[in-house]
């Protein structure tokens, strides 16, 4: 029997700037329900940021006071959310590409990554991106370990839009995504499997 390998459908790096809703087999509950914004995928793994799992504390005003960012109190303030369960106590903003400090990734032609304090200096003081999410810690998966998971049918994807990444409806955010699919969340099965 020949070694055939797998290809994903459009290159290395076909997930990054795409949504991955979790199918109703992910048993993990870090995940269940989870609506995950890919950041970066290659060949060397993934890494997202989950999109809803709101944090009631710190509030954005604390965690500036913590991080000595000025003005205080802030002028802007931005919702927090639990990215992921790596690296739990990091900040990533997720934000719009009108705003790209040094370090910034920018991960698509209108969204961008920035994990250092001038982001948030610029929203604090009132500016920065016009859109913008603070979430402390991410997803990440090894080599091949994303793409095993989307051939078990443990994710679903679909493009990314700004309601999906910068909304804080964070209670209804997986069933709007998968209507944005025209999927029926009743439809779907718990068992894995393929046809």
């Amino acid at each position: 029997m020949m070694n055939q390998e797998k290809s994903a459908p459009s290159g290395p790096d076909w997930l990054t700037g795409q949504v991955l809703l979790a199918m109703p087999a992910l048993r993990d509950p870090r995940f269940a329900q989870g609506v995950i914004f890919i950041c970066a995928h290659s060949p060397e793994g993934a890494m997202g940021l989950l999109l809803n799992r709101p944090l009631r504390s710190p509030k954005f005003a604390a965690l500036m006071s913590q991080l000595d960012v000025e003005p205080q109190p802030p002028l802007r303030e931005l919702a927090l959310g639990q990215g992921g369960p790596v690296e739990d106590q990091r900040g990533f903003v997720l934000h719009s590409t009108d705003w790209l400090g040094e370090g910034s990734l920018q991960v698509d032609d209108t969204h961008a990554l920035s994990a250092s304090l001038d982001v948030l200096q610029a929203i604090a003081a009132g500016g920065g991106p016009e859109k913008a999410r603070l979430l402390l810690g991410y997803a990440g998966w090894g080599p091949g370990q994303l793409e095993e998971e989307l051939l078990q049918n443990s994710w679903l994807t679909l493009p990314a839009d700004d309601e999906i990444l910068f909304d804080t409806a964070y209670q209804t955010k997986w069933h709007r995504a998968l209507a944005k699919l025209r999927i029926d969340p009743a439809m779907l099965s718990g068992d894995a499997g393929r046809a």
